[in-house]
């Protein structure tokens, strides 16, 4: 089971035992499946003569397996929804073979004005590859049951 509302105070950080090894099949199948047919990702030709020298990985699957990676520790079972994406970041790329971890901070949380059995948690997800350089920040605002009476 993932946390309750009242299980994720403000200043409350987690950093998620789980990583996750990212393949050149999982960036081309990803890009492929979302019709993203940017260069960048699918060609190595094009993308070595750019500043990478390299493909590099879709942002968006870097993001999706983030929050995934998070799920386990914080969410399972214990949100209704997620509730929004905000202030997403890539100050570094990642490549094929890069492993990414994640730091989540609890940036925020209040009860829910409508549902009173619920509250707002808003999270900071901050996720490094193996060498420690962060490739994504995206702060995200979740919905989620408050421990049953």
């Amino acid at each position: 089971m993932g946390l309750y509302y009242e299980d994720l105070p403000v200043g409350t950080v987690i950093e998620h035992e789980l990583g996750r090894t990212i393949t050149e099949y999982d960036n081309v199948m990803f890009s492929m499946l979302t019709m993203n047919l940017q260069p960048l990702h699918t060609n190595e030709d094009f993308a070595s003569k750019t500043q990478f020298g390299k493909r590099i990985i879709n942002g968006i699957f870097t993001m999706g397996v983030v929050v995934g990676i998070t799920v386990n520790d914080i969410t399972a079972g214990t949100i209704i929804a997620n509730l929004g994406y905000e202030d997403v970041k890539h100050p570094n790329p990642m490549f094929h073979g890069d492993t990414v971890y994640v730091k989540t901070e609890i940036t925020a949380a209040r009860e829910s004005k409508s549902r009173p059995d619920t509250g707002i948690v808003t999270m900071k997800h901050t996720g490094r590859n193996q060498h420690g350089d962060t490739v994504i920040e995206v702060t995200r605002s979740a919905l989620f049951l408050k421990r049953p009476e």
